[in-house]
């Protein structure tokens, strides 16, 4: 009999997250939805339990040391001690330079860099003394630079060198460390973008994906099923790696 791991998702109550847990549910992981209303990720695991999975539902804010320790510890207490780890948790404070406040700026780095590190911190013990573990982080296209981002472009590419870094810190432990990138995703994120902008949510998707040489915008399945296969037994050798999920060649 193989013995169930447990895999961690932040911001796993909608969107992306919500996807990337239900799929490692699929995969036979027991997955617990981290997110910052406890409540919110309820039906996310009520899903999961109807398929036949284990989840438990954790209320934490990533960028607070102490809240992430005590997460870390409920989980390993009550689901199992976590081998996996997606880094997802995110927002978005959009705006130019010079319209950009202090604030603004330290939200947006503390939730995905500082929780991203916090989070990789807590739960590295277990992975390291079960000689077998997967990191998972969420980048972006954005990483490469986009208008009105300069927050957000910041804290995804530092996700890039920090993904390399675990991998080479972690990797004689048998712990992989990869990002995905997303491109154009369809989520309540990029809805709230469009409302910003002024236009429909379809116009702007249709918009997009005709700059998009595979002629669609993506899916949050799509990025759960990047993050199935870096998660996988079967990817233990690739590590350091930023995958672009964005419908064609980005670097």
């Amino acid at each position: 009999m193989t013995v169930t791991r447990t895999a961690v998702v932040t911001g796993a109550a909608r969107g992306i997250g919500a996807a990337v847990a239900k799929r490692l549910a699929r995969d036979g992981f027991a997955v617990a939805v981290v997110d910052l209303d406890e409540t919110a990720g309820k039906p996310v695991v009520e899903e999961i339990q109807a398929g036949g999975g284990r989840a438990l539902a954790v209320g934490a804010n990533v960028a607070d040391e102490q809240a992430v320790q005590a997460a870390v510890d409920r989980i390993a207490a009550e689901l199992g001690e976590p081998t996996v780890l997606v880094n997802n948790a995110g927002i978005t404070r959009d705006n130019l330079l010079f319209k950009m406040t202090a604030d603004d700026w330290d939200a947006v780095i503390n939730v995905h860099l500082r929780g991203s590190f916090l989070m990789s911190r807590a739960v590295q013990g277990y992975m390291t003394k079960a000689g077998w573990g997967r990191i998972v982080n969420l980048s972006s296209t954005s990483a490469l630079g986009n208008r009105g981002q300069v927050n957000y472009a910041a804290a995804k590419a530092g996700l890039q060198g920090f993904t390399k870094t675990l991998a080479l810190e972690l990797g004689k432990f048998g712990v992989t460390a990869n990002a995905i990138a997303p491109g154009f995703i369809e989520t309540e994120m990029t809805a709230a973008t469009a409302a910003r902008v002024g236009m429909a949510f379809e116009d702007f998707k249709n918009a997009a994906a005709a700059q998009i040489p595979v002629a669609r915008t993506g899916t949050p399945e799509d990025i759960a099923h990047a993050v199935s296969f870096f998660a996988s037994e079967g990817a233990g050798f690739v590590s350091g790696q930023v995958l672009y999920v964005a419908g064609g060649p980005k670097a």
